[in-house]
């Protein structure tokens, strides 16, 4: 087995269709059907039901599909590595992020990281929150940010930071003559909100807000990225609820920040690793946490 068949499989994997993936790759149909018969003789079973008019994974087909992509993560991490050696880095942390967190802390955190431990090389993935437990368990990631709590068995969670929960508003908004809107006047417009899939810690939080209001949320779309989100608010597209420091961080002009009324909603961030003895290197970037925090 070879590196190019998990390529092809992986191709053929995400588009379910011969011909999009060998596109993909940029080879022919032929040898790229040829690599994943090669493959499927080499484990001894078939990964893909093809007929004429559709492909699917097999039941063995996406149990190899989730371990697959870790081979590939592993092997961005060892390249990443050796570069690192080389450009005279003695160590590594490998940090993923889940739902965004406050930039501004994460800036100032990474700073305080430069100073105090130069030597150490940092690398970044953002993930999804299930992609991010599953990664520490795995020992793909030394620790994590991410929005919720609710981590399971093996890995620990304590709060990193929080920041107020703002209703972010298009400029010359009619609700702009609140100084603490109501939630009941906030549901009349259209909000944006985080796709739970990439942000499910977040929408968590903003969701358990919104249940306190007395009407369902009009939701005019769910994306992935704070930026995007800020990008919408600031087209007048929709609102949005995000931490106070997006309204601050944020580059798009005229988007304004006004707190609830009646009540002060607080977006937490939890940094989280596996429930064992960290390496000193780790130890010392969670202590770090807090020293930021209070800063």
């Amino acid at each position: 087995m070879e590196l190019r068949h998990l390529r092809c499989f992986l191709a053929v994997a995400k588009e379910l269709h011969f011909a999009r993936a060998a596109e993909r790759l940029h080879i022919d149909q032929s040898p790229l059907s040829r690599t994943i018969r090669e493959l499927e003789e080499d484990l001894g079973t078939t990964l893909f039901q093809r007929t004429t008019r559709s492909t699917r994974l097999t039941r063995a087909g996406k149990a190899f599909l989730e371990h697959v992509p870790r081979v590939f993560t592993a092997l961005d991490q060892a390249r990443m590595g050796a570069t690192m050696a080389a450009a005279g880095y003695e160590g590594k942390l490998h940090l993923a992020i889940a739902d965004g967190v406050a930039p501004t802390r994460l800036s100032a955190l990474l700073a305080l990281c430069r100073e105090e431990d130069p030597e150490i090389a940092v690398d970044f993935s953002e993930v999804p929150m299930t992609a991010l437990i599953k990664g520490l368990h795995e020992e793909l990631y030394d620790v994590g940010f991410a929005q919720s709590p609710d981590v399971g068995d093996g890995v620990m969670a304590r709060i990193a930071w929080s920041e107020p929960l703002v209703l972010a508003i298009p400029a010359r908004h009619p609700l702009l003559v609140y100084k603490r809107i109501p939630l009941s006047e906030a549901l009349r417009y259209p909000l944006v909100l985080g796709d739970p899939h990439y942000c499910e810690g977040y929408c968590s939080q903003v969701e358990r807000v919104l249940r306190h209001g007395d009407q369902e949320p009009l939701v005019a779309e769910r994306v992935c990225s704070p930026h995007l989100m800020m990008a919408l608010v600031a087209a007048g597209y929709a609102l949005a609820l995000v931490g106070a420091s997006q309204i601050m961080a944020g580059c798009e002009r005229g988007v304004v920040g006004r707190r609830l009324q009646g009540t002060e909603p607080a977006l937490v961030t939890w940094i989280v690793h596996r429930d064992v003895d960290l390496p000193e290197a780790v130890a010392r970037f969670v202590e770090r946490v807090g020293s930021v925090d209070s800063a």
